[in-house]
This record gives C-alpha cells, sequence and structure tokens, in this order.
C-alpha cells in the first residue's frame, strides 16, 4: 500500500512552519556574535558562548525524535505538539535575548545573553527534528528529492528574510544600528521581535494545515504491523531507565552503514559552517573596514570611527547571510531536477566543492574603496571588497542548500519507518557534534595560529568543506534493508 503523492502546495505545507524556523534561527546566526561582543565577549569566547547551540541539539534532537515516534495526538499529530512547544519556547527565547541589559540583577547582561541563546537553539532543535521527520512521515519515496528541497527553499526564504532584516529596519525604517557597549542596536532588538511573531506564526499554519496519518493508516503505508510496535512500545514503557540507555547505545553504534559514511561528510560540512557563523563578522570587519582587532569585545572606549565600522559591518555580514540563503532558494527550485538526472551524491559533492572554494576566495576581497550601492529600498556605502563579497555567497548558498536537503534525502531511505524519528534524531549528532569540536577549538586556532586574524578562519572553514565534498564518494546509498539505490 503506497502513501498518495502530494500537490505541490499540500508539501509546502508540510515545511512551511520550517520558513519561520529558519528565520529565527537565521536572525541568530547573524547577530548572536555582535549582540554577545557588544554584551563583553571578546573574539576567543565568542565560539565557547556558541556552544550552546550546538550541546542543546546533542540533547534535545535524539529526545525529541524518540518521543515524536511514540506520540500521537489526536487533533495535533504526531509531531504536532512539539512543533507548538518548540515554537513557543524558541519565541520566548527570541524576545528575551535582546533585553539582555534588563536583567542584570539576576545574573551578568552576557552570561543572561548565553542562557537566551541555548533556550532559543533548544527550542529550535525541538522544532527542527520533527520537521525533517514529518516529511519522511507524509511524503512517498518517490517524492523525497522534491519534498526535501521544498523544505529547503521555505528554509532559505526564511533565511533571506531573517538576515537582512536589520539591515532593512537600519536603512529603510531608521533605526539605529549602533550600540554602546553593554547594549543591543535598536534594530536589531526590534529584528527578533518581528522574528519571534513569524516564527509562531509560520509554525501554527503547518500545524493546522497538514493532518498527518492515524497510526493505522501510517502503518499500513509502511507496510508495519501495527500489533508488533504496539507490544514493543509496551515492552519499552516497562524497561528500567538504564535498560533504555544502553538500547539507545545500540541504536547509534548499530545505525545504518549509509548513515555512518554520512556523518563524515556531516563533520566536514558543520565544521565549517559553524566557523563561519562565529567569525565572519569580526573576520570582514578587521580584513575589509579595517576595524583593528583590540577594539574587538569588552572594550570601553572604542573611538566612533570604528564604532561606526563595526554597526556597518555587522548590518553587512546580514546581507551577505540574506545573499547566500537567496542562493541557495534559488538552487533549491532546481536542485531536485539536477539530482534526478545526475544523482544526489554528485550533487551534493559538487556543491560542497563549490562552497569550499568560495569560503578560501574570501582572501581576494580585501578592503578598497568606498562605493555606493543602490538596493531600491535604500542607498549606502561599502567598500568595493565588501561588495564583491556576495560573489562567494553564491558559492556558499549551493553548498547550504544541498546541504539542508541532499544528506535527508539520502538517508530517509536507509532508515526503518518505525524508527524514523529517533535515527533523524540521533544523525543530529553529525550536526552537533562538528560544531562542539569547532566551538572548542576555533578560538583557540585563531589566537595561537592566525594571530587573531579572523579571515583565515574563514579559509580553514573552506579546506574542510572541501573535504567534506570529497568524502562523499565514499557513501553509499541503501535502502533500509541495506540494499543498494541505483538511480
Amino acid at each position: 500500500m503506497e502513501k498518495p503523492k502530494l500537490s505541490y502546495w499540500q508539501i509546502w505545507n508540510v515545511s512551511f512552519g520550517f520558513l519561520g524556523v529558519q528565520f529565527g534561527f537565521a536572525l541568530q546566526n547573524a547577530n548572536i556574535s555582535r549582540v554577545l561582543e557588544n554584551l563583553g565577549a571578546d573574539l576567543h569566547s565568542l565560539s565557547l558562548f556558541w556552544l550552546a547551540a550546538p550541546i542543546m541539539g546533542l540533547i534535545v534532537q535524539p529526545i525529541v525524535g524518540g518521543a515524536s515516534d511514540l506520540t500521537w495526538h489526536k487533533r495535533f499529530g504526531r509531531r504536532g505538539p512539539f512543533l507548538l512547544g518548540g515554537a513557543f519556547f524558541a519565541a520566548l527565547g527570541m524576545f528575551l535575548m535582546p533585553n539582555s541589559p534588563l536583567f542584570v540583577q539576576i545574573m551578568p547582561a552576557m552570561f543572561f545573553g548565553g542562557l537566551m541563546l541555548a533556550i532559543m537553539d533548544g527550542s529550535f532543535n525541538v522544532t527542527m527534528q520533527p520537521f525533517r521527520a514529518l516529511v519522511a512521515d507524509m511524503v512517498p519515496k518517490e517524492q523525497r528529492n522534491i519534498g526535501y528541497s521544498i523544505q529547503s527553499l521555505l528554509i532559505n526564504i526564511g533565511a533571506v528574510i531573517g538576515s537582512a532584516l536589520p539591515f532593512i529596519l537600519t536603512n529603510v525604517i531608521g533605526l539605529e544600528n549602533v550600540a554602546e557597549q553593554g547594549k543591543v542596536s535598536a534594530s536589531v532588538t526590534w529584528a527578533f521581535y518581528i522574528g519571534a511573531t513569524i516564527l509562531l506564526g509560520s509554525v501554527l499554519w503547518t500545524v493546522f494545515k497538514t493532518k498527518e496519518y492515524a497510526p493505522a493508516e501510517y502503518f499500513a503505508y509502511e507496510g508495519i504491523d501495527p500489533e508488533v510496535i504496539k507490544t514493543q512500545r509496551e515492552l519499552d514503557a516497562k524497561k528500567p531507565f538504564l535498560k533504555k540507555v544502553t538500547d539507545f547505545i545500540g541504536l547509534v553504534v548499530h545505525m545504518p552503514k549509509t548513515m555512518k559514511q554520512l556523518a563524515v561528510v556531516q563533520f566536514f560540512s558543520w565544521f565549517a559552517l559553524y566557523l563561519m557563523w562565529v567569525y565572519t563578522t569580526p573576520a570582514i570587519g578587521q580584513y575589509i573596514w579595517d576595524v583593528p582587532v583590540e577594539y574587538f569585545g569588552d572594550v570601553k572606549d572604542v573611538p566612533e570611527v570604528y564604532k561606526t565600522a563595526k554597526g556597518a559591518s555587522g548590518d553587512w555580514v546580514g546581507i551577505l547571510f540574506a545573499g547566500y540563503s537567496l542562493f541557495a532558494a534559488l538552487f533549491s527550485m532546481v536542485m531536485n531536477r539536477i539530482a534526478d538526472k545526475i544523482g544526489r551524491k554528485l550533487t551534493y559533492s559538487v556543491s560542497l566543492l563549490l562552497g569550499g572554494l568560495s569560503f578560501i576566495a574570501f582572501l581576494l576581497f580585501a578592503g578598497g574603496e568606498v562605493i555606493e550601492i543602490n538596493l531600491f529600498i535604500a542607498r549606502f556605502e561599502v567598500p568595493s571588497g565588501a561588495a564583491l563579497l556576495m560573489i562567494p555567497m553564491i558559492g556558499i548558498g549551493i553548498a547550504w542548500a544541498a546541504i539542508l536537503a541532499m544528506p535527508y534525502a539520502i538517508l530517509s531511505n536507509a532508515i526503518p519507518a518505525d524508527k524514523m524519528g529517533i535515527y533523524m534524531g540521533i544523525f543530529n549528532f553529525t550536526i552537533a557534534g562538528p560544531q562542539i569540536i569547532s566551538g572548542i577549538f576555533g578560538g583557540m586556532i585563531l589566537k595561537h595560529f592566525f594571530d587573531n586574524e579572523a579571515i583565515f578562519i574563514i579559509v580553514l572553514a573552506g579546506i574542510s568543506m572541501v573535504l567534506g565534498a570529497v568524502s562523499v564518494v565514499f557513501v553509499k546509498e541503501t535502502d533500509a534493508k541495506g540494499e543498494t539505490v541505483v538511480q
């Protein structure tokens, strides 16, 4: 018994809430470094504060994945309760984050900001995993490529708007983008408020527009005996906690071979992405806006010229991140057709290669004369090197689109349907793990190997992503029975 094919707009509704989640995630990625730095974090500690994000993912996603596999709510379905809960707490964190200076009576503003980062990212992870599993639940196998491509498209539409929003609020609305030490600028504050609202609204859209299959119907589509599942769940409920832990470890150890091979690719990909998110702001501030390294961090007397330059470079990072998200969205529209024609592996590998070379190309765009750019909604001036950085954003966008879709399209065929949620959650180890390693060692590498010149961290990210492209060659595509899938 096959799942019915879904229309384009039905698949769109399944993933629409991810637009809002990524809207918030993009705001976090483009602005948290500047927020934490304004609150007192120095360059070396930035990557350590960012560790809150992958650590929360490491803890949350497997738990949510396993729990959502076993959940069924008459109105909200299997994944819906987790989508709603995660969206609510993510929005709460987004409202509180820019108000960190108001909570200095509880703890230092910098640490309150770090706590809100942990809450936001933990909540983003609560929603992300069920969205990944929801596509696999609802979409038949022959539509998986387009299912995850549409999800990638929506993710990147949200990321484009979220990344660019502080810049728009500054250059179109006129909100201030410069913050005194210990405070958060008005443009970033209002961007977080708007992002929280959009996140909640889009997740509600998915929950109310998507009717998940009832358990009996879902098991019939997947060819699973519901009585076997019922018996297994009753046995699982009686197991002591230690036995549950050992069973979980067993799932990790005996994960499908395809999943293990993809983990290597994921390591190099996400190691690179973490470095980009943490260090792009100081990298272009130093390399293009010529802000001396000593004016990053907990510095009381920053000259006005450098304070303005930091505000401008921080806003421009949002535009660059919006750029790679826009290119990712555009590539997502054709990625499934390319993957159907030349195969998922080749599409994935070439995309990562382009991303890696694009990171390395940052070295070509230092400083330059100030030029005027007209975006129709606003005119502004930036160094020519900053404007030209939009070129490597094309390759980074293509890589990002592939990272969001191809491993999941490959993996979803290799996972047993009754363990889709838990294995999708475990797969998040391959996202969180490399980010944790990157966070622990990134600051040390910056200080001891690159003399605090953050541009070379971006080059290191490029080398890592090229290694990811090479690793794709060794991935073997299989189905849930371990048999090779021929495209």
